[in-house]
């Protein structure tokens, strides 16, 4: 039997993001002009600092391919098939997309078979231009709400702030 999270309260949620998006503003915000650098960032606090998080990373936009870039967790698939998968799903959508049981989205791309839910977040650069995804997955069903869009979209446009 999968295992399903416990959420965790919508304001203690809000909360710990809102202190999370505080640090990592300041980490970009004292040393970075980078993109790249500041992916890693992001994944390193978030990874960390969240319970669920079993697997956290960008994937690129890069000659019409979502490759890997900078991830936390087990081997990651390099390239993303075209028009497959939630990564896809939410570039070719451009919004974001919470997905509480990947074995019931057409087309989920499994590059680790204990992944159970996932959230994905479009990523534009300063001119408006999709150029890749933020992918968490988490190895328990349910592990991704409203909550975790909404500040998962505010911290992911902290990538293009100082390049």
């Amino acid at each position: 039997m999968l295992s399903e999270t416990k959420p965790m309260e919508p304001t203690k949620k809000h909360q710990r993001y809102q202190r999370l998006f505080d640090q990592i503003q300041s980490l970009i915000q004292k040393s970075s002009n980078n993109p790249l650098s500041n992916m890693a960032t992001i994944n390193a606090v978030l990874h960390h600092k969240m319970d669920t998080f079993f697997w956290t990373g960008f994937y690129l936009l890069h000659n019409g391919k979502l490759q890997v870039g900078p991830y936390q967790g087990a081997l990651a698939c390099i390239n993303l098939a075209k028009d497959s998968g939630v990564c896809w799903a939410a570039l070719n959508q451009e919004k974001t997309m919470v997905v509480p049981d990947v074995h019931n989205f057409p087309g989920h791309i499994a590059c680790d078979s204990r992944s159970q839910s996932e959230v994905v977040v479009p990523v534009k650069n300063k001119q408006g231009e999709l150029v890749a995804v933020l992918d968490i997955d988490s190895d328990k069903l349910n592990s991704f709400d409203e909550v975790d869009a909404e500040w998962l979209e505010k911290i992911v446009e902290l990538v293009y702030t100082a390049d």
